[in-house]
């Protein structure tokens, strides 16, 4: 289940419709850009929401030793993302997932040589649309596996997909460790979403 909302609320309203740990107050006081304090407590009522439409209660969120976040006192697994006005949230019963939502930017031109393979660099042949949705894929595929010792360029692929094709096979290939995943891929809100499970 996917949340995608426009954040239209200020802080004090989001902070009221949520009732967060220590942890997380912690984690939100270390937050300084007013923007980013709204972005990630609007991410926190996504979540809270797809847990509560499940008939269940929300506890809130912990983070484990590489910064993944994860439901408190549930084996359930979500992820988070957020952009300027923008919050995602994907919760999945049963198996890890992962979910980026990006604007279309130029900014994915420049980072080229150190996020894509020389095949994805081919394949997306500078277009920008090309060059966002596998932006966005490795993101999700990125915050799913939820651990640090992946480079982008190195250990995220995203198999050549159709122009408007919006489910991609993505691999992580790690030395010890690899997986085949389906990401969806969807134009909405501010750009991109992308869903890898």
């Amino acid at each position: 289940m996917v949340s995608l909302r426009a954040i239209v609320e200020d802080e004090t309203t989001l902070l009221n419709a949520l009732s967060l740990t220590i942890p997380e107050r912690e984690e939100l006081a270390s937050i300084t850009h007013p923007a980013q304090r709204i972005e990630w407590l609007a991410c926190r009522l996504a979540v809270r929401r797809l847990v509560e439409a499940q008939g269940v209660p929300y506890a809130g969120l912990q983070k484990d030793e590489f910064g993944k976040p994860h439901l408190i006192d549930s084996p359930w697994h979500i992820s988070l993302s957020h952009t300027t006005g923008w919050a995602a949230a994907v919760l999945h019963r049963s198996r890890p997932v992962g979910i980026d939502i990006e604007p279309i930017r130029d900014q994915f031109r420049r980072v080229v040589p150190r996020v894509l393979s020389d095949k994805e660099i081919t394949h997306a042949a500078s277009d920008l649309n090309r060059l966002a949705v596998y932006w966005c894929a490795k993101e999700a595929l990125y915050k799913l596996y939820g651990k640090r010792q992946l480079t982008f360029r190195d250990h995220l692929h995203i198999e050549p997909f159709a122009d408007h094709e919006d489910q991609l096979v993505g691999h992580v290939r790690l030395p010890d460790h690899e997986e085949q995943l389906m990401i969806r891929c969807f134009r909405t809100g501010p750009g991109l979403l992308a869903v890898a499970y």
